[in-house]
């Protein structure tokens, strides 16, 4: 296992107070368990938890880790949800700025597809001879030709 791997089993085996109960939560062996904890203390070259046949109990060294091992996990969550969110289909209003010329000859042609490959945004075509104020209109998109 890896890294990150490791510091979720040692942050479960705390949480869940025990080898068994973390193995169940995380649908694994106790015996594995126990071996990444101890390749774990292994590598940090320190005991992190003082265990007895019933019950876990964290060393000074293991809680300082267990809080910045929390600190990390939750921040790999943040991570993964901002590019889950990232990787969803477009939705809400887009301002295309254009000239009626290439609107009608590049965009009108075009559109269809687009709105059925982007079913939940909605385009919102201006069209104008001048760009005018475009921060102002609230314009996502301007294109001008020549």
């Amino acid at each position: 296992m890896n890294k990150w791997e490791q510091m979720q089993v040692f942050v479960t085996a705390v949480e869940q107070g025990s080898f068994s109960a973390a193995a169940r939560r995380l649908q694994i062996s106790p015996s594995a368990v126990s071996k990444l904890i101890s390749r774990l203390e292994g590598r940090l070259g320190t005991r992190l938890l003082n265990r007895t046949t019933r019950s876990l109990h964290l060393t000074e060294v293991g809680d300082a880790f267990y809080r910045r091992c929390g600190e990390i996990l939750a921040e790999l969550d943040e991570a993964e949800a901002a590019m889950t969110s990232l990787g969803q289909s477009p939705k809400g209003i887009l301002r295309v700025n254009s000239s009626p010329g290439f609107a009608s000859h590049q965009l009108l042609p075009v559109l269809p597809d687009f709105q059925r490959r982007y079913p939940d945004l909605t385009v919102e075509l201006q069209l104008t001879g001048k760009a005018g104020d475009l921060v102002a209109e609230g314009v996502d998109v301007a294109i001008r030709c020549g």
